[in-house]
C-alpha cells in the first residue's frame, strides 16, 4: 500500500495535517476518513487505517487544530468543540468528496469524531457512518459507576486547569493530549443540547447540518464504556433526525475479555475479531453483531 502525508484547508485558513493510506489494488472499495476521539493524536488509529487500506478501502486520517500533527509550535489556537465538526472534519470530507465523488466516502468516528462528523456541512453527502463510542460527553449520561469521578475530573478540574493555563496540560497529567481552552470549556460545559454552544450563527449552522444529515449510521461501545452508555449514544443520534440509525453493544467476554472500554477497540490486538466485522458494514452496509 501506499501512504502519504496530505494537508486539508479550512474554510478560515487553518491547515490541518494527516495521512493518506491508498490500497494496492486498482480499483478502490471506496474513501474511509476516520474521525479521532478528543485529545487522541490521528496516530492511534493509523493501524486501523491500515487495515482497511489492505482490504481495499482509501482510508483517511488527521489532527484536529491543536492535536498532534496539526499542533503549532507554542500556544495552542483558539478552538471551539464544535469548530472541530463545523471546520476541521468539514474541511477534510471535502477534500476526501473531491477526490472520492459523493456517495463513496465514509466516516468512522470515534468517540466525538462520530458525533462531530453530523455537525459537518458536507456530511449531507456521506454514503454511511460507522461510529465507535460516539457522544458528546453530558455528564448525567456517563455510567453510574465513572459518573461521580469524571464530574471532578472533566467537569470541575479541567475548566480551572484550562482558565489557568490558556489550555489543558492533559498530556503532562498523563490523560489524553493537551486541549485548547474553548474545546476543553466546551467539554466541561457540555449541555443537554449540544448545539446551545457558541453564537446564533453557530447554532444555526449546527442544526442545519444536523437536519441535513440523512446517511445510516451504525454506532457501536463496549457495554463497559464509561462514556458511550445507551442513552449517551441514543442522545447523539437523536440529532440528526433524517438518519437511520442502530445501537450495539458489544460484551467484552464475546472477545474473552474482562473489559474493553472506551478506547481499546483500534487496538492492534482486535485485528483479527473486531476490524474485520467492521468491513461488513463499510463494505456493504450489513450489521454483523444483528443477532
Amino acid at each position: 500500500m501506499d501512504v502519504g502525508s496530505v494537508e486539508f484547508q479550512c474554510a478560515d485558513g487553518y491547515v490541518l495535517h494527516g495521512h493518506c493510506w491508498k490500497p494496492d489494488a486498482a480499483d478502490s472499495a471506496g474513501m474511509v476518513v476516520i474521525a479521532p476521539a478528543t485529545g487522541v493524536k490521528a496516530a492511534y488509529y493509523h493501524r486501523y487505517a491500515a487495515f482497511l487500506a489492505a482490504h481495499g478501502f482509501t482510508a483517511v486520517t488527521f489532527d484536529y487544530r491543536g492535536i498532534g500533527a496539526s499542533r503549532p509550535a507554542g500556544k495552542l489556537p483558539d478552538a471551539r468543540w464544535y469548530q472541530w465538526g463545523l471546520l476541521d472534519i468539514d474541511a477534510v470530507l471535502g477534500w476526501a468528496l473531491e477526490r472520492a465523488g459523493a456517495g463513496t466516502v465514509q466516516v468512522v468516528g470515534h468517540s466525538f469524531g462520530g458525533f462531530g462528523t453530523t455537525l459537518a456541512a458536507r456530511s449531507a453527502h456521506l454514503s454511511r457512518m460507522l461510529t465507535v463510542g460516539a457522544q458528546h460527553a453530558f455528564w448525567p449520561d456517563y455510567h453510574p459507576a465513572h459518573r461521580g469521578g469524571y464530574w471532578w475530573r472533566w467537569h470541575a478540574f479541567m475548566p480551572v486547569a484550562a482558565v489557568l493555563r490558556g489550555h489543558f496540560p492533559g498530556r503532562r497529567l498523563g490523560w489524553l493530549e493537551d486541549l485548547p481552552r474553548g474545546v476543553a470549556l466546551d467539554w466541561a460545559r457540555s449541555r443537554r443540547d449540544f448545539t446551545r454552544a457558541g453564537g446564533p450563527a453557530d447554532r444555526a449552522a449546527m442544526r442545519a447540518h444536523l437536519a441535513a444529515f440523512t446517511a445510516p449510521v451504525l454506532a457501536i461501545a463496549a457495554t463497559d464504556d464509561p462514556y458511550a452508555t445507551r442513552t449517551a449514544m441514543a442522545r447523539a443520534l437523536a440529532y440528526c433526525p433524517n438518519s437511520a440509525s442502530e445501537i450495539v453493544q458489544l460484551d467484552p467476554a464475546a472477545y474473552g475479555l474482562a473489559e474493553i472500554g472506551h478506547f481499546s477497540l483500534f487496538h492492534s490486538r482486535f485485528e483479527g475479531t473486531f476490524w474485520p466485522d467492521t468491513l461488513a458494514w463499510l463494505v456493504d452496509g450489513r450489521n454483523p453483531w444483528d443477532r
